[in-house]
């Protein structure tokens, strides 16, 4: 609830201070003497104009009226203190680091490493590789021997071929000759994707190290991406709650009997699909690329039906039964349409780290700092192997104060690095000399300390993501209070939370119901022999048998409890008992037994609590908001409010 209520006010928030827009700085009100100027109100309108359903919120006094409130909410929060809380600056402080990575980055870097990812992703690769496994930080001979071991490995391969030597050294355990299939840009880690997008079909790489180990690989076979697909699909599920129901594999191969009788897919899918989400619209699905949907089986059906209007026979996923029609064929998206998607899963990836990399080298030069590291045989002289014990500490004559690096106008101290050498102890065996750790280890303090120091200037640097920050520091705030004062309150009182249902229980009811069999079909003669044989009380199973014969499905039947919104019933449908007459709906006909009609039920409390708290949440804001504005004066400048509307309607 928190994250989706603060990317909301995030969303409106960005937008509007990024717009631009040229508006007064008028005072349009106050909250007790705090000015709220025009240019505010202004951008947030607009903004939040495409954004609100309810058409009165379009109405610019309204509007206001939602606003007036927004500010004093705003307002009692900090009277409260509640800016103050140490959780609440926690979570700015955490906000403003996941924000800061948009704004502390190497953009070019990042543009070339987005336009290599989109080429790459508009082919596949089949391809074989053999892995010689050896961790990330082996000593040295683990390290030459599978160097050695893989070098040989490609010699074979060059000599013998591939895949007799892939199948020969696999043991699944240090050595792994596996057959990958086909895959794009972000399947394979980075060096991995990029070795392989980089050898030609038929040839063989030469050995390249990932943190798995090294690698030889074989690219069999390059292919334009296979697109984006949209289908329409008939999904039948079992239902765990009706031990009598049919069997999904018996229902979904008499619903694509009906297909191959000439019924309409759209029709069927309407009538009989499990997913509710896409009955209604004959069963269409959004369009979706390779890797979107969580069924690989689904998929690959989807992606192998060759013409529009092709249909797939019954299969079964993991999520139930389905009929899959192909309805359209796209190729790969544009760069554009792509972008931000692919801006996002590059700062993802392992890729990153070149990202990384260029930020740093931009940032040495920014603060000036040389490439050549500062004298560091002072900490060379005091390491000593219980750093590889999380042992070791800082000597008691540790010269502490000693200027280590200057970042702008921030001086970093030996004990700045000598706290970071401390915390960075590992658990591990010795795999380097001291020299040469005590140089990683700056590096890595030094490249710390500069995003640091940029995440810690930033709003002075720069006045977009300033107003974020302070966007996000009222969303933050506004959340504290609500919950505090409105949702936990509504929810923990219990007493309040009867009384409420107590009187407003009319508006807690289960609807009207019925117990019924609907039959369907796109025949009207064959329903009215299903009618007349319900009429006699024939069992459900022998109308089946005599309707649906010669292995041929014309009536498909639809039992249970049902309610008027139920896709089974024709609408407006007369609840009472007895045999209907015949209906025309979703492109077929039905008939409907209604064995029993359930009338209208009080729903207890515990039945409509979920509802029932969020009246009275509702219910409790509302007279909180008149407390509110007794307690603060809110004072409207009408002269103002006038050149608003005058601005608004231009």
């Amino acid at each position: 609830m928190k994250l989706r209520f603060l990317f909301t006010l995030f969303l409106a928030c960005y937008m509007l201070n990024v717009m631009g827009q040229s508006v007064d700085k008028d005072v349009l009100f106050t909250v007790d003497n705090e000015p709220v100027f025009a240019s505010e109100f202004l951008r947030v309108y607009n903004k939040n104009l495409d954004l609100v359903q309810d058409e009165s919120q379009k109405d610019v006094d309204e509007y206001l009226k939602l606003f007036t409130n927004y500010k004093l909410k705003l307002k009692e929060a900090r009277s409260l203190d509640l800016h103050q809380k140490p959780s609440y600056k926690r979570e700015l402080l955490s906000y403003k680091k996941q924000l800061a990575k948009n704004y502390i980055t190497d953009s070019k870097v990042t543009d070339e490493l987005v336009k290599e990812a989109y080429q790459r992703m508009s082919y596949e690769l089949n391809a074989n590789h053999i892995l010689i496994k050896v961790d990330e930080n082996a000593i040295p001979q683990d390290t030459i021997a599978a160097f050695i071991k893989i070098t040989n490995l490609r010699d074979r391969t060059l000599k013998e071929g591939f895949e007799k030597v892939r199948l020969e050294v696999h043991n699944g355990q240090t050595v792994f000759g596996e057959k990958l299939g086909y895959f794009s840009g972000f399947s394979m880690v980075y060096k991995f994707e990029s070795v392989a997008y980089n050898t030609k079909v038929g040839d063989v790489s030469k050995p390249f190290r990932t943190r798995f180990g090294y690698h030889i690989v074989n690219v069999l076979d390059k292919r334009q991406s296979r697109g984006e697909r949209t289908v329409a699909h008939i999904m039948v599920i079992e239902s765990k709650r009706d031990s009598l129901a049919e069997k999904p594999e018996v229902r979904i191969q008499d619903i694509y009997k009906k297909l191959n009788q000439g019924e309409a897919f759209e029709s069927l899918a309407k009538q009989f699909s499990d997913d509710k989400n896409s009955a209604s619209k004959g069963g269409m699905l959004k369009a979706f690329s390779g890797g979107q949907i969580r069924a690989k089986e689904f998929e690959d059906i989807a992606f192998n039906l060759e013409n529009v209007d092709d249909v797939s026979e019954p299969f079964k996923t993991e999520y139930g039964w389905h009929i899959v029609k192909l309805h359209n064929k796209k190729p790969v998206p544009s760069f554009e349409a792509m972008k931000p998607e692919l801006v996002e899963k590059v700062k993802r990836d392992s890729r990153s780290k070149l990202i990384d990399e260029a930020l740093t080298n931009k940032l040495k030069t920014k603060y000036n700092i040389g490439s050549k590291h500062p004298n560091l045989d002072y900490f060379v002289s005091i390491l000593n192997d219980d750093y590889f014990k999380r042992t070791w500490k800082l000597p008691e004559d540790f010269k502490g104060s000693e200027l280590l690096v200057r970042i702008g106008d921030k001086e970093f101290a030996y004990n700045d690095f000598g706290v970071f050498l401390i915390n960075s102890q590992r658990n591990e065996p010795k795999k380097e000399s001291i020299e040469s750790l005590v140089s990683k280890k700056y590096d890595s303090f030094l490249n710390d300390s500069l995003v640091k120091y940029q995440e810690d200037n930033l709003e002075t640097e720069n006045k977009d993501y300033a107003n974020i920050v302070a966007e996000y520091r009222d969303g933050l705030l506004l959340f504290d209070l609500m919950e505090t004062t409105i949702w936990n309150a509504a929810k923990t009182d219990s007493i309040a939370i009867e009384e409420f249902y107590e009187s407003n229980k009319a508006n807690y009811v289960k609807p009207k119901r019925l117990d019924a069999i609907v039959a369907s079909s796109t025949k009207q003669k064959t329903l009215k022999k299903v009618s007349k044989l319900l009429s006699e009380n024939i069992a459900l199973d022998q109308i089946k048998s005599l309707v649906n014969s010669n292995n041929k499905v014309d009536v498909i039947f639809t039992s249970g409890i049902m309610d008027a919104e139920h896709q089974a019933l024709p609408e407006s449908f007369d609840f009472k008992k007895g045999i209907s007459e015949i209906h025309k709906h979703n492109d077929a006909f039905v008939v409907v037994n209604v064995k029993d009609v359930l009338p209208q039920e009080q729903k207890t409390l515990e039945e409509a609590k979920g509802t029932v708290i969020s009246d009275y949440q509702n219910y409790k804001e509302e007279n909180w908001l008149k407390d509110l504005r007794g307690k603060y004066n809110v004072e409207v400048n009408q002269d103002v409010l006038e050149k608003v509307k005058s601005q608004l309607k231009k």
